[in-house]
Order: structure tokens, then C-alpha cells, then sequence
């Protein structure tokens, strides 16, 4: 896989081996995702809840699994243009569950924890896949334009914004994992796309320093009926 990045490079091309270290650590959080999805008994009340946080995200889970699966196939066969359909949907599809369907964080739930962890880092590389994969298939050889350079700015910026502390910390990542790819092909840009990382980790932290993402008085946590009727009990 790695000849096909190095005969393919853009200016989105990231560190190769940033790639895998990202992988190691995420593919543990997802084997503990899956035992509990296999473990955990839907006909016990303690463990429905906790099964309740994982089971919403399977679907999404499997296509991303999916598409990756395809996705390989095309890029060891240097397809990049059809590989890049399926970096396309995987990475849609992870940031629309994110967006749209994963529920607030709920840091007394095991299962709740894990599915944050593993949904957000899935979207999280999505995003690099999708810059990778795209400039490689349709701007080998380019350098980043203006425009280019400023919509990366803009984009990272604004994610960060919006991210708590495990998406904003791979926003950050991925930035690093430019920064370093383009190191031996454009060293301006990758002074630039450094300082983004820097930039972005501070607004990451500040955003999530003044107002705490998860459970706590300030957080933007807010109790469900079954959490209320927990503390009850």
C-alpha cells in the first residue's frame, strides 16, 4: 500500500506511517466496542441500557468496514479514481452519525464511552482519507493553491471549534500527519499546515477548557429520564 502512496503523491498527501499509528490504538477501542456488543445481554436490564449506546451505531459501522474493505482493493490496484467513491461514502457516513445520530456523551456509561471513541476517530481519519485519497486520484504532482491552503485553514478551524476533545485531538492529528507528509515536498506548505495544527489544538482547547463537553455543571451533558432515574435509585 505504501508503494501506491509514494507513487502518488499531492499536496495532501499525509506521513504514511502517522496512518498506521493512528490505527494500532483505534483498532483496540474497537475490538472492546464489539465485546461488549457481543457480550452484553439485551434481556438484562443493566445491560440493555449499555447495549442501547452501541447497537445505534452498528449499521454505520458495517458500511464504513465496508467500503474500506472495497476501498483497499482499488487503491492496491491503483484505481484511485473508484477507490476514492468509497472514501467518499465511508467518510460521509461517519460524520453524518456523528452530526446527526450520536447521542451526548454519558461518562458513567462504559459502552456510551466507546462508541464516542470509536465513531469519532472512524469520522476523524475519514476526513484525511478523504483529502489523501482525492488529491492523489485527481492532482498528482500538484502543489496546494491559495485556495487550497485557505479552505484547509478554514475547515480545520471550524471543526475544532465545534469538536470536543477526542475529534478535535484527531483534527489536530491529521494535521500533524500533513505537516510531516509534505515535509520532503513542500516545505512552506508544511510550516503552514504545522502552524494549522498549532492553531487548531488551541482552539480545541479552549473551547473545551470554557465550556467541559461531558458530564459536569458546565458541560454540555444534559441528564436523560434514565440517567435522572438512576440517581434515584
Amino acid at each position: 500500500m505504501k508503494d501506491i502512496h509514494d507513487n502518488n503523491l499531492s499536496f495532501f498527501s499525509p506521513q504514511p506511517y502517522f496512518i498506521g499509528g493512528f490505527f494500532f490504538p483505534q483498532q483496540l477501542f474497537q475490538l472492546a466496542w464489539l465485546y461488549r456488543l457481543y457480550k452484553l445481554d439485551p434481556k438484562k436490564p443493566g445491560d440493555r441500557g449499555e447495549l442501547d449506546q452501541i447497537v445505534d451505531y452498528v449499521p454505520y459501522y458495517s458500511l464504513g468496514n465496508l467500503c474500506i474493505a472495497t476501498w483497499m482493493v482499488f487503491w492496491n490496484s491503483e484505481r484511485l479514481d473508484i477507490s476514492n467513491i468509497f472514501v467518499v461514502v465511508n467518510s460521509l457516513t461517519q460524520l453524518y452519525y456523528l452530526i446527526n445520530k450520536l447521542p451526548t456523551m454519558n461518562t458513567n456509561s462504559t459502552s456510551s464511552i466507546l462508541t464516542h471513541i470509536v465513531s469519532k476517530t472512524f469520522a476523524s481519519i475519514g476526513i484525511l482519507d478523504l483529502l489523501h485519497n482525492g488529491s492523489a486520484a485527481f492532482a498528482k504532482g500538484q502543489p496546494a493553491s491559495t485556495m487550497v491552503k485557505a479552505l484547509t485553514g478554514v475547515g480545520f478551524g471550524l471543526a475544532s471549534a465545534m469538536s470536543d476533545w477526542i475529534f478535535g485531538g484527531c483534527m489536530v492529528y491529521d494535521l500533524v500527519a500533513l505537516a510531516v507528509g509534505q515535509s520532503a515536498l513542500d516545505g512552506g506548505w508544511a510550516k503552514l499546515l504545522g502552524a494549522y495544527a498549532v492553531g487548531s489544538a488551541a482552539i480545541v482547547g479552549a473551547k473545551n477548557l470554557a465550556r467541559p463537553p461531558y458530564n459536569g455543571p458546565n458541560s454540555a451533558y444534559s441528564k436523560t429520564a434514565t440517567d435522572e432515574v438512576q440517581e434515584r435509585v
